[in-house]
């Protein structure tokens, strides 16, 4: 018996373009049969995810992705298998929140002083509800005709040293490490390969990360090139690290990899379920 599986996954309930219910049920149609919701700073999606994947005969693992300060730059690390009541956790992902706010209305201010209006509101409309980020003004950015698509936005609006740009004051490192293991779930540096970090850099952050108790390493991602792929699936068996992947889904027009559609884990990499449940089965994204 063989599953795919797909472990970084976005809803409505942060920057994805789905419902939780609605990308579970697009998950299972594409053969994805363990999914994991890694919503940025919230497992608000998580509930509803779940009982969708139980109706519906598919594995979900309860995540988040923690937008954590290093470096003087963002970085992600995803928490998989974590509680989603911990009272730590929440309170740590509420702080966040707040920050999320704060960093909306101020992304708002500095576009309208580009001569951007009503971004705010624009980018509001399409959370739906949720907390506004990056990709909601993204979408809004190209719904008024600045841009063709999210990458083109990000490229000329929303990355350091351009008019949308604010600087993260998110978690650190050991503190987001430390919601993630009080919530029973493992520590797993997202999307490595987007951070431009030199190879002292990825050195530092890993060291710091396997200090703080983190894992793993995603080697798999949707932005990840092959050749990124291969470099991180070495660099994961050089130093230890378990080897996870996700396709960092957020909706079908984003252009990016698809759900179900992630190529294996380069072979000799320690697959970050290797002793999970799952693991009785062979999984296709194992290699």
């Amino acid at each position: 018996m063989s599953a795919l599986i797909d472990l970084h996954t976005h809803s409505t309930a942060s920057d994805g373009s789905l419902a939780p219910e609605e990308l579970v049920a697009r998950a299972a149609a594409a053969g994805v049969e363990v999914l994991a919701l890694t919503d940025h700073d919230t497992t608000a999606g998580v509930a509803a995810a779940t009982q969708a994947a139980g109706e519906l005969g598919l594995v979900l693992i309860p995540g988040v992705e923690v937008s954590v300060t290093w470096g003087g730059r963002t970085i992600h690390v995803l928490g998989l298998g974590v509680d989603p009541e911990n009272p730590a956790l929440q309170e740590g992902l509420a702080r966040l929140v707040d920050y999320r706010h704060w960093r909306a209305e101020e992304i708002a201010r500095r576009l309208a002083a580009e001569g951007i209006d009503g971004a705010h509101a624009g980018a509001a409309a399409f959370a739906r509800g949720r907390s506004i980020g990056r990709t909601h003004f993204a979408r809004f950015l190209v719904s008024r005709g600045h841009a063709r698509d999210l990458r083109e936005v990000f490229k000329r609006f929303l990355v350091r040293g351009k008019p949308g740009h604010v600087p993260g004051e998110w978690a650190a490192l050991d503190e987001a490490v430390a919601w993630i293991r009080t919530a029973g779930g493992r520590a797993v540096i997202a999307h490595p390969a987007r951070y431009g970090l030199t190879r002292t850099k990825l050195n530092r952050l890993v060291g710091e990360l396997k200090e703080a108790g983190g894992v793993g390493i995603e080697v798999v991602s949707g932005s990840h090139s092959r050749d990124d792929v291969l470099n991180f699936g070495r660099y994961a068996r050089e130093r230890g690290l378990l080897a996870s992947a996700g396709s960092d889904y957020h909706g079908p027009e984003a252009g990016w990899m698809g759900l179900g559609r992630l190529p294996p884990l380069p072979a000799g990499c320690t697959p970050i379920w290797a002793d999970w449940a799952i693991a009785r089965h062979r999984i296709r994204a194992c290699g």
